[in-house]
């Protein structure tokens, strides 16, 4: 029991600390509101879910160990990150953007989060850094990695979804400020660009 309350006060602190994930859900919210926001946190759960499986099951070893497989799937989140800023910076300024909020699908925002957290390698390292500190080696060492990273993906969801709904009500302010609603979009684009560009230029050895 002390072992899972500490892995729970270790992973409420890190999911607290805002990262690349934190930010990419932030300026979806303030892009395409409350709905884009919180499917997009469901995205990434999922995606840090099936991240955290695959360090349970070995992968990470492999990433870690080959610099070609992780430089691969490095820069394909990259790339994917990038264009999803430029199509920000291209779309309808945000105050449009929350006025036809009832017609952006949720699956999109959803499907995008999930290829931003699968397509991040150091998710993997990281799980696969964390969950072996908190492993009884008496048991299966399996079973307990897959609920640990189920522990922490639940965590994470929640405090995402904090961020999400927070970043919703600055939305909603920067709509009644008609001088600031240009704002959203742009910071949206250039967050999405600056973490692609930082995954790209990330060391296989960084943590999350």
């Amino acid at each position: 029991m002390n072992t899972i309350e500490a892995f729970v006060i270790a992973s409420l602190i890190l999911a607290l600390t805002p990262g690349p994930g934190v930010l990419y859900i932030i300026t979806r919210t303030l892009g395409h509101g409350r709905k884009a926001g919180l499917a997009s946190v469901y995205g990434v759960a999922l995606g840090n879910l099936a991240n955290a499986t695959v360090a349970a099951v070995g992968l990470a070893a492999v990433l870690s160990a080959s610099a070609a497989a992780f430089t691969v799937v490095k820069l394909a989140g990259a790339i994917y990150l990038v264009l999803l800023g430029i199509k920000t910076l291209r779309a309808q300024p945000v105050a449009h953007a929350l006025a036809r909020a009832e017609r952006i699908s949720p699956v999109a925002a959803f499907r995008d989060g999930f290829m931003v957290a699968l397509l991040n390698p150091k998710t993997t390292l990281f799980f696969a850094a964390l969950l072996p500190q908190f492993i009884n080696p008496g048991a299966g060492a399996l079973p307990q990695s897959l609920i640990l990273g189920c522990v922490f993906v639940f965590i994470a969801m929640c405090t995402d979804s904090m961020y999400a709904l927070s970043a919703s009500l600055l939305a909603q302010s920067l709509v009644r400020r008609p001088i600031w609603r240009p704002l959203g979009r742009y910071v949206s684009g250039v967050t999405l660009i600056g973490l692609g560009l930082c995954a790209a230029l990330a060391s296989p050895r960084s943590a999350k």
